[in-house]
């Protein structure tokens, strides 16, 4: 889609927020995109019934079986090219006519559930928010009249307005600032994950999905690799509700089947997927202050075959949870704060050991700084595999270390971005250690690609290295960068946590000094 296009899409939804506070707004609109999608998808299959109904030669023709009327109302057809039903009241022709009335807000609302009713996995998931927004009547009218410009083609398979539907979902998170990460990863770090784990069929599961984005970017990687949407299989989670929804949503605008659970809920203490186990894991959880779990109930949880983490940060108990679901061949991406790489808190670092021992601990690479939207402190991608034999060479007993933190180009006046150029030569460096079939083949009348450490970059060590380094696993120590022991990312969380600690001596040393005034006061003396 034309880039323009979406600016200026973005520019009238944005003007007529108003005051909303973009938190709220994200909803009508979003749910809007979502109903243009259904609607539209349902029309195209309708129009290609028809025209099967009328064709002797189509696989569908039923002659005088039924009728026209009750062929194109089966919704069996529909549901088994993976297309939702639509009932009448909540089709966009039905909503765009009805734009201007004054009961539009109550026929939004209406519209989503008429369409949970009938497809039952949706059940509870679409955002009837309309009649409680604080929207003026025409605003909700031009959002209707500006949803209506976005075209449709069935032959792109809805990714026109899934599109938007992503662009918008990015915008919103830009302008929510540090809430953002609670629904939003952004593209390089999803781009990087996706290249390197190259899924193509299996399960795929997020512990904490967000608004899904990372399955949406692994199903765009299956298809563009030759598989199917029915290759693959999609189970999430999410705590937080309203996030679950639009996570439904976007996974719905793009055709895709999933289970994200009976509802919303704590990945820790209500696991919605306690049996699966997945052949890829994409995962983005909460960092520091809030990240957290259940711990004390949890203290006997089969998951945590490394150690019991502390209760705050949870980080490893979200890579323990990763192990936990990952099926013997399968591989896993995620996202943690560089300090998971050479903590010595809390035993930690006696989990990290144990994990390394294991030989679960595939590659680790480090990322640039300001790759989020709502912090500058740099992460690190830890990525796991059970079995280092399967998905290329035998890897027993090493791990690739790969320094990506002078990657990349400033977007924005405080956010940076990776290029296509710099996402490929971290997955590429990946697919070449591993040998397996994802390494993009030599140019012609060039020689074939092999890996090979790079100084500064990357350095793929054996455990034994590893355990000389403490079990540090920080990739600048491996690939001889001259800031290897000065690592920015640690540096500034300890320093964030310093701060943190400083800021409750402070307190503690007021409250006392009112204390003591006041009982200097109860004796007769003031200060």
């Amino acid at each position: 889609m034309n880039q323009d296009f979406k600016n200026a899409l973005w520019s009238t939804a944005n003007t007529l927020r108003g005051s909303v506070d973009p938190s709220e707004y994200k909803y009508p609109v979003l749910g809007l995109i979502f109903l243009k999608y259904v609607s539209e998808s349902f029309t195209a299959r309708r129009s290609a019934l028809q025209s099967a109904f009328a064709d002797p030669q189509d696989d569908l023709y039923l002659k005088d079986s039924v009728s026209r009327t009750e062929f194109l109302e089966d919704r069996n057809y529909y549901v088994m090219e993976n297309v939702l039903w639509v009932p009448e009241r909540a089709r966009w022709p039905f909503i765009q006519a009805n734009a201007k009335q004054p009961n539009v807000a109550v026929l939004l609302d209406e519209a989503m559930g008429l369409i949970e009713a009938d497809n039952p996995k949706l059940d509870g998931l679409l955002p009837k928010v309309y009649v409680r927004t604080v929207l003026e009547q025409n605003t909700l009218g031009a959002l209707i009249d500006m949803v209506a410009t976005i075209n449709f083609d069935a032959k792109d398979g809805g990714d026109v307005l899934g599109d938007v539907y992503e662009y918008f979902l990015g915008n919103f998170a830009g302008s929510e600032g540090k809430n953002a990460g609670e629904f939003f990863t952004t593209k390089p770090i999803v781009s990087v994950i996706v290249e390197v784990l190259a899924p193509r069929k299996g399960k795929l599961y997020d512990g904490a999905c967000g608004a899904g984005g990372m399955f949406v970017s692994g199903k765009r990687y299956a298809l563009e690799h030759g598989s199917t949407a029915r290759d693959i299989s999609i189970y999430g989670q999410e705590r937080n509700p309203n996030t679950w929804k639009i996570a439904a949503m976007n996974l719905a605008i793009r055709g895709l089947d999933f289970n994200l659970g009976e509802s919303h809920g704590d990945t820790f203490s209500a696991d919605k997927h306690p049996t699966l186990k997945a052949d890829y894991i994409f995962m983005n959880p909460p960092f520091g202050a809030q990240s957290e779990w259940p711990r004390d109930s949890l203290l006997k949880d089969p998951r945590w075959v490394y150690g019991i983490p502390p209760a705050k940060p949870a980080h490893f108990a979200w890579l323990q949870h990763a192990v936990h679901h990952l099926s013997n061949k399968g591989q896993c991406g995620i996202v943690m704060p560089n300090g998971t790489l050479n903590t010595t808190s809390g035993g930690e670092d006696a989990i990290r050991q144990k994990m390394v021992e294991d030989d679960v601990v595939e590659c680790i690479v480090a990322l640039p700084g300001q790759l989020f939207l709502n912090t500058q402190i740099p992460c690190c991608l830890w990525f796991l595999a059970k079995d280092k034999t399967k998905n290329g060479r035998d890897r027993t007993g090493e791990i690739l270390f790969i320094d990506a933190r002078k990657l990349g180009f400033m977007k924005s006046r405080v956010n940076l971005d990776l290029s296509d150029e710099d996402i490929r030569k971290i997955a590429q460096t990946v697919h070449l250690w591993r040998e397996d079939d994802d390494r993009l083949p030599a140019l012609d009348g060039q020689e074939e690609p092999v890996y090979q450490d790079i100084p500064g970059f990357c350095k793929s060590a054996t455990l034994e290295e590893v355990q000389s380094h403490g079990f540090v696993l920080s990739p600048g120590r491996y690939a001889g960068s001259k800031e290897a022991e000065d690592d920015e990312g640690a540096f500034k969380e300890k320093l964030d946590e310093l701060v943190g600690e400083l800021k409750g001596l402070f307190k503690r040393s007021d409250d006392l000094r009112i204390e003591v005034k006041d009982g200097l006061k109860g004796l007769g003396y003031e200060l």
